[in-house]
């Protein structure tokens, strides 16, 4: 058998957003592959942090913060936070504007509690902009932004009423940084994250294939949003979940179905690799 090397997003794809609990189905699925030499890799937003609880299901290694840390096993493969100046600039810009903020260094995230209020509208938003919403200020357990010890940070994460609240960030920053807006926000609520242009998903992918000496052609990417899409374009299959956006499944090899109807294995089944 002709050993893969497999990358999964984590939320909305191997847990439910803001998740630390997969089904069954997608861990027997992890434990199965690797048993048969394939190699296994996280590949999230979360920093490492947020990752570290979802070691105990199996994994090689994990790809965090978008790729600005890569690990396989204890070894570090890449480690790019953002300078001192531009977070100082960053976080001095977008409170200015009143936007609220979600950052994260290594192991921890620290969150502006006041962004609670967007919960409150609940009823007028969709499902999917709610739970991220939720994972990032509550279900992901950020300290209060109140807490932060000045650590370096790797993303940041905002939500606000208006996109003319980060123009002024943007403007100073756009060259070295990519202000994301995700595309499930909604007109009074825009949901997105800051993310270093020196990197992002699938550079990491490539580096982690160079470190254990894999061909790109050999390795499979599982993802669900618009910020998989340099994984989904780097690996040499991809696969996008059915609960993912339209613009992902447009450039994924296989849709398969939501990880918790059995999606992950069923993939893996699908791909040979289990």
């Amino acid at each position: 058998m002709n050993r893969k090397l497999i990358f999964l997003d984590v939320d909305g794809t191997f847990t439910a957003p803001g998740g630390y609990e997969p089904p069954g189905s997608a861990v027997r699925a992890v434990k199965r592959a690797r048993e048969l030499g394939h190699k296994v890799f996280l590949c999230s937003g979360r920093n490492y942090g947020m990752l570290s609880p979802l070691h105990k299901y199996g994994f090689d290694g994990g790809i965090a913060s978008c790729g600005g840390y890569v690990y396989a096993g204890d070894k570090v493969l890449y480690d790019c936070p953002l300078t001192a100046d531009q977070q100082d600039k960053l976080i001095t810009l977008m409170t200015n504007e009143g936007v609220f903020l979600s950052i994260e260094g290594r192991d921890n995230a620290y969150s502006d509690e006041r962004a609670r209020k967007f919960l409150e509208q609940s009823d007028t938003r969709n499902y999917y902009l709610l739970s991220m919403i939720e994972a990032v200020w509550i279900g992901l357990g950020p300290k209060p932004m109140s807490e932060y010890d000045g650590c370096p940070l790797y993303k940041v994460v905002f939500t606000c009423s208006s996109v003319d609240q980060i123009a002024p960030a943007k403007a100073a920053l756009g060259d070295e940084l990519q202000f994301i807006v995700h595309n499930f926000s909604e007109p009074d609520c825009y949901f997105g994250e800051i993310i270093n242009r020196k990197f992002d998903k699938g550079r990491a992918v490539r580096i982690v294939a160079d470190a254990l000496d894999f061909d790109m052609a050999d390795t499979i990417g599982f993802g669900d949003s618009n910020i998989d899409i340099e994984m989904i374009e780097a690996v040499g299959t991809s696969v996008c979940m059915e609960n993912g956006s339209d613009f992902l499944k447009e450039r994924s090899d296989l849709i398969c179905p939501p990880t918790f109807e059995d999606g992950i294995e069923w993939a893996f089944r699908e791909l040979g690799l289990i």
